[in-house]
């Protein structure tokens, strides 16, 4: 039997061996650029400085400078914050906010905009970045759900609201139709309300993503999270890469008048040539926007940060994503899938309702 020393210093060296194969390979990624740079289509620029300023999170444990934030009681609009956190308790509703321990609650909720987390507190799925509770047997639905937060929206005064839930595998339909009533009963109580979905895979079945793409909703949502290689470690093995870009691809070929959005967390050990194509497949299956924020450590049960990705490296991946054609791309260190997701929905819109005006008068020129 191996003595623990050996078996820690195995583990150290392993480490070393992939932090070598990594460097390695982004060095091939930088001196590659001005030579590939030709091989892209016409308006895909790479980015011409890559950062070289990543910080091993293994070696500097505590968070940067750049990643502190204001508490959650201690901005301006306190009462909005209280307001909403006492309506979701009365309700017994749940928030992604606050199960995922997102570090933006209070900027959010001071502002009156939360992200609903719909069918129960407990996901029969167990991502290894994720803080919400898991369970193969979780609680039957809430029929009055839907009707609940219908109610409760109808009194927020909000212009957009960003729905989301756990993953029900449990289900024959996986909650599409609890997900799908939900959103018809918003419409129906505000219905000029903008509704995005975060919505689940459905294990890739159309029936399902037909119909939450049905409901109303105007944004569809699905994050791809992380690059294709670390998919099987950061995500449970039900949810996959490809069939995460296939959902994504099917929703905008139904509904390709909806805007389709993905998020992807950094720090976690990808290379940045993988970053570079992920942006790209998602790009390639049509999803318009698209966030890149810092994967932060809920607790010591999930994966530990690989590094810490300073902002001078997220500004590097919005120039290249906005290059790549996407139509509204929010990079940051604190940046998640839902933050200020009103605001990136309308200048989104605004981008798109630009850009068709413009070809309709190019158009119009050449007759």
């Amino acid at each position: 039997v191996p003595s623990a020393s050996v078996s820690t210093r195995g583990r150290y060296v392993s480490r070393l061996d992939q932090l070598r194969a990594r460097l390695a390979e982004e060095d091939a990624f930088g001196s590659s650029i001005s030579s590939s740079t030709s091989q892209l289509p016409q308006g895909i620029v790479l980015p011409a400085d890559i950062p070289s300023n990543r910080v091993d999170a293994y070696s500097n444990p505590t968070k940067p400078r750049w990643l502190k934030v204001v508490s959650a009681g201690d901005h301006s609009n306190i009462t909005e914050f209280k307001k909403l956190q006492s309506d979701l308790r009365g309700l017994n509703l749940h928030t992604v906010c606050e199960e995922a321990k997102c570090p933006n609650i209070g900027e959010c909720w001071g502002g009156g905009t939360a992200t609903i987390m719909l069918m129960g507190d407990t996901c029969t799925r167990g991502c290894r970045f994720c803080n919400i509770k898991t369970s193969k047997t979780p609680a039957i639905l809430d029929q009055y759900e839907p009707e609940k937060v219908a109610d409760a929206l109808s009194k927020w005064n909000l212009k957009y609201v960003v729905l989301t839930s756990v993953d029900r595998d449990d289900l024959q339909d996986g909650g599409s139709i609890h997900l799908a009533k939900s959103i018809v009963e918003i419409k129906k109580k505000v219905p000029e309300l903008l509704i995005e979905l975060l919505s689940p895979d459905f294990k890739g079945e159309h029936e399902c993503i037909d119909r939450v793409l049905e409901s109303g909703l105007d944004v569809f949502a699905h994050n791809i999270e992380t690059v294709e290689r670390l998919t099987p470690r950061v995500r449970d093995y039900r949810a996959k890469y490809r069939q995460s870009l296939n959902v994504l691809e099917y929703a905008k070929r139904q509904k390709s008048e909806i805007l389709t959005k993905t998020s992807i967390m950094l720090g976690l050990g990808e290379s940045r040539g993988e970053i570079e194509q992920c942006l790209k497949d998602c790009r390639s299956v049509g999803v318009d926007v698209v966030t890149l924020g810092q994967y932060l450590r809920p607790t010591k049960r999930h994966l530990k940060v690989e590094q810490w990705i300073h902002p001078d490296e997220f500004e590097m991946w919005k120039q290249f994503a906005e290059n790549l054609g996407f139509q509204y791309v929010a990079s940051g260190p604190m940046v998640r899938s839902s933050y200020k997701a009103g605001e990136f929905y309308l200048e989104a819109l605004l981008k798109r309702t630009r850009t068709q005006k413009e070809s309709e008068l190019i158009h119009s020129s050449a007759e």
